[in-house]
C-alpha cells in the first residue's frame, strides 16, 4: 500500500529542512574544529588546566558558617528566628495530632475526604490511616504528617506569592520562567547540602529544603491560571468599575481555581517525596525508618515504613485531585464546622477513655513475613534459576553488557567530542541558545573537576531512559489502542505515580541487591508511569479526521499507528522523553545510596561526612547534568508555551 498522507495539523513543529540545515552547519563546524581539537587535546579526559578547584573556598565558606552560626547577626536575628519558627510550628502540629489521637485523626481524614469526594474515598482514607497503625507506624506517620503540613503550607504560600507576581506582571513572569524551569529539573538531592550548611542537621533544614523543592509547581500553575483567565469575564468585571484588587479576588482567582488546586496536588506530592529524602538530613518520621532500613538492607523494616508513605501519598493525591475536578465547593462551610466538631468530640472521648495511643495489641509484625519472603526470593530467584537465570544474574549481565560498555564508551570519548555531541542533539530541536546552554552546562561539569563521575551518572541515565522509553512507548501504545488495557493500567499507574522516590529502592534491593543495576531498575519503575500516561494521552488526542481519512484509504491498524498517530503525536512523545529523562535522573542520583556510585554517592558522602566541597561540587554537577539533559530533550516550542 502507498504511504498515507495525513493532514498537517498537529504535525511536528520543527520543519525538516530547518533541522537539516542545522545539522549541516554542525557538520561543517565539526569538520573545521575536530582536527584542531584532536591536535591540541588528544586525551579523552577533561584537561586539568581547565578545571577550577573549589575545595578551598567552599571549605572556607563552610567553616565561616559553622564558626559564625551562633554569633553573626544574620543567623541570630533572621535565620535563627526562621529555624525556631519552623521547629515550634512542626512541634505544635505534631502535638496537636498526638492530642487528637488515632481516633480523632482517622475521623478527621475521613470527614475531609467525604466532604470533598464522597463516601468511597472517606472509607479509603480511614482504612489507610488505620493500616498505618496496624503496621506499628502510627507515631512515625504523625511525625511525617506534621512535617508535611508545615512544609506544604509554606510551599503554597511561597508559590502563590510568586505565582501572583508572575501572573500579573509580564516582566516578573519572564524573569521567573528560567528560574522555575531550572528548579523543575533539579534532583531533590541537590537541595539538601546548601540548606544543611546554613541550618544544620534537623527539622528546619528538612522543611526548608522541602519548600524550595515543592514551591515551583504551585508558582507555575498559579501564574498559568491567572494568565489564562477568560478575557471576556475580566473585561465585564472591569466595565463594572472594579479595582485591580477586586478583579483579582472576584474574577481571576475564582477562574483559576482548578489550576490552584492542581498546584496544591502537585505541591503535596513533591513535598511528601522530599520529606522522605530529607530524612537523610534529620527529618525523622517514616523517611528515617526507610533510610535506616535501606542502609542495613533490611527489606522487611523498609517496606513496613514505606507502605504508610504510599498510603499517605495515595490518600492526599485522591483528596486534592477530587477537589480540583469540582467546579464549586461540595458542602456549605457549616458542614466543615460539623466535621471539625465531630473530630473534636471523638478526640475528647478517646482522651477520657485513655485510648489516644494506638493499642500495641492491634499491631502486626509485617517485617518478619516480608523478610521470610525476601529470604525465599534470595534462595530461589536471586541466583541459580534454570534457563533464565536469577535476578542477580540479570543485574550482573546488565552491568557487564550495558552499563560498563556505555560508561567506558562515554569516558573514552574526547571531552570536546562529548560537547559536540551535546550540541548536535540540542540544536536541531531548539535554537542556538538552547544548544549553547546545554554545551555550557556540560562544560561546567568538567570545570568543576567531576567529568568522569558525571559521565558514569550519565551512562546510568541513558541506559535507564532507553529501557523506560521502550517499555513506556510499547505500554502507552497498547493503552491508547485498547480501552480494556487502559482501564487495567489506570489504578496501577495511579499508585506508582504517587509513591515517593525512596520507596522504589525497597523492592529492587530485595531482588537485585546493591549496585548500579538496582539504581537503574528503580529509576525505570519510577519514570515508567509518566511516560506511559503521556504517550497514551498523546495518541488518543490525535485528530480523529486524520485517522478516519487513513481508514478510508484502507490503512491497517499498524499503518495507522506508524504513519498517522505517531507522527501527529510527536510533541507528546517528545514531552514523554523529556519527563522520562528528568524522572530517571532524580532516582539514579538517589541510587547512590544503594551502590549506584558516581555523583549520587558523592552527594550522600558529603551529607554524611559534612564534606561541603565534595557534596556541593557533586550537587552543582547534578544541576548542570539535569539542565543539559532537559535542553537536549525539550523542544523550544514547548518551553515557549510553559506558563504562557
Amino acid at each position: 500500500m502507498a504511504t498515507i498522507t495525513v493532514p498537517s495539523r498537529g504535525r511536528a513543529v520543527l520543519p525538516g529542512n530547518r533541522a537539516a540545515r542545522k545539522l549541516l552547519g554542525l557538520a561543517l563546524a565539526a569538520a573545521v574544529l575536530v582536527p584542531f581539537a584532536h591536535a591540541h587535546w588528544p586525551e579523552p579526559a577533561w584537561p586539568h588546566h581547565l578545571t577550577v578547584d573549589l575545595s578551598a573556598p567552599l571549605s572556607s565558606a563552610g567553616n565561616w558558617v559553622v564558626d559564625n552560626r551562633d554569633t553573626h547577626p544574620l543567623f541570630l536575628y533572621f535565620l535563627g528566628y526562621v529555624s525556631n519558627a519552623v521547629v515550634l510550628t512542626v512541634r505544635a502540629v505534631y502535638l496537636t495530632l498526638l492530642a487528637a489521637g488515632w481516633p480523632g485523626v482517622t475521623v478527621l481524614a475521613a470527614a475531609v475526604a467525604h466532604r470533598v469526594a464522597g463516601t468511597r474515598l472517606a472509607v479509603g482514607a480511614a482504612a489507610a490511616f488505620l493500616l498505618c497503625g496496624v503496621l506499628g507506624m502510627w507515631v512515625p506517620t504523625m511525625q511525617t504528617l506534621a512535617l508535611m503540613v508545615v512544609a506544604v503550607l509554606a510551599s503554597v504560600a511561597v508559590g502563590v506569592v510568586l505565582g501572583l507576581g508572575a501572573g500579573l506582571s509580564d516582566r516578573l513572569h519572564r524573569a521567573l520562567r528560567p528560574v522555575l524551569d531550572t528548579m523543575q529539573v533539579l534532583p531533590a538531592f541537590a537541595y539538601l547540602l546548601p540548606v544543611v550548611l546554613v541550618f544544620g542537621i534537623g527539622v528546619p533544614a528538612a522543611v526548608l529544603a522541602t519548600v524550595v523543592y515543592a514551591a515551583p509547581p504551585m508558582a507555575r500553575l498559579t501564574a498559568l491560571g491567572l494568565r489564562g483567565a477568560d478575557p471576556e469575564v475580566l473585561e465585564a468585571v472591569e466595565s463594572l468599575g472594579a479595582t485591580g484588587r477586586q478583579r483579582l479576588l472576584t474574577a481571576r482567582l475564582p477562574l483559576a481555581r482548578r489550576e490552584l488546586l492542581l498546584g496544591l496536588n502537585q505541591t503535596i506530592m513533591m513535598a511528601l517525596s522530599m520529606a522522605v529524602i530529607a530524612s537523610v538530613i534529620g527529618a525523622g518520621g517514616l523517611g528515617d525508618r526507610v533510610y535506616q532500613a535501606l542502609a542495613s538492607v533490611d527489606v522487611g523494616a523498609a517496606l513496613a515504613a514505606g507502605l504508610p508513605l504510599v498510603l499517605l501519598a495515595v490518600v492526599l493525591d485522591r483528596i486534592t485531585a477530587a477537589a480540583g475536578e469540582r467546579t464549586e465547593a461540595r458542602a456549605h462551610p457549616r458542614a466543615w464546622a460539623h466535621a471539625l466538631g465531630a473530630t473534636v468530640a471523638v478526640a475528647l472521648a478517646a482522651r477520657l477513655l485513655g485510648r489516644l495511643d494506638w493499642p500495641a495489641a492491634w499491631t502486626l509484625d509485617f517485617a518478619e513475613p516480608v523478610d521470610r519472603a525476601v529470604d525465599w526470593m534470595t534462595a530461589h530467584l536471586y541466583s541459580g534459576v534454570p534457563v533464565v537465570g536469577g535476578t542477580a544474574d540479570w543485574a550482573g549481565h546488565f552491568t557487564t553488557w550495558v552499563l560498563d560498555p556505555l560508561r567506558d564508551g562515554l569516558q573514552g570519548l574526547p571531552w570536546w567530542a562529548v560537547l559536540l555531541l551535546v550540541a548536535a542533539l540540542a540544536w536541531p530541536i531548539g535554537t542556538w541558545r538552547t544548544a549553547l546552554t546545554a554545551v555550557l552546562a556540560m562544560a561546567a561539569i568538567g570545570v568543576l573537576g567531576v567529568w568522569e563521575p558525571a559521565l558514569d551518572t550519565l551512562s546510568q541515565v541513558l541506559a535507564a531512559v532507553a529501557v523506560t522509553l521502550v517499555l513506556g512507548f510499547a505500554t502507552g501504545v497498547a493503552a491508547a489502542r485498547s480501552d480494556r488495557v487502559e482501564r487495567a493500567l489506570r489504578p496501577v499507574l495511579d499508585v506508582f505515580q504517587t509513591m515517593p522516590q525512596f520507596v522504589y529502592l525497597i523492592p529492587v534491593v530485595a531482588l537485585f541487591g546493591v549496585g548500579r543495576a538496582p539504581a537503574v531498575a528503580a529509576a525505570v519503575v519510577y519514570a515508567l508511569p509518566a511516560v506511559v500516561r503521556i504517550t497514551a494521552q498523546g495518541l488518543r488526542q490525535v485528530d480523529p479526521a486524520a485517522l478516519e481519512s487513513a481508514r478510508s484509504l484502507g490503512a491497517t491498524g499498524r499503518q495507522q499507528l506508524l504513519q498517522v498517530q505517531l507522527p501527529l503525536a510527536r510533541p507528546a512523545l517528545l514531552l514523554a522523553v523529556n519527563q522520562g529523562v528528568v524522572l530517571v535522573l532524580a532516582v539514579v542520583i538517589i541510587g547512590g545510596l544503594v551502590g549506584g556510585g558516581a555523583l549520587g554517592y558523592d552527594v550522600a558522602f558529603g551529607l554524611a561526612q559534612g564534606d561541603l566541597a565534595t557534596g556541593l561540587v557533586a550537587g552543582a554537577a547534578i544541576v548542570c547534568l539535569g539542565l543539559m539533559l532537559d535542553r537536549v530533550t525539550q523542544p523550544t516550542e514547548r518551553r515557549t508555551r510553559k506558563g504562557a
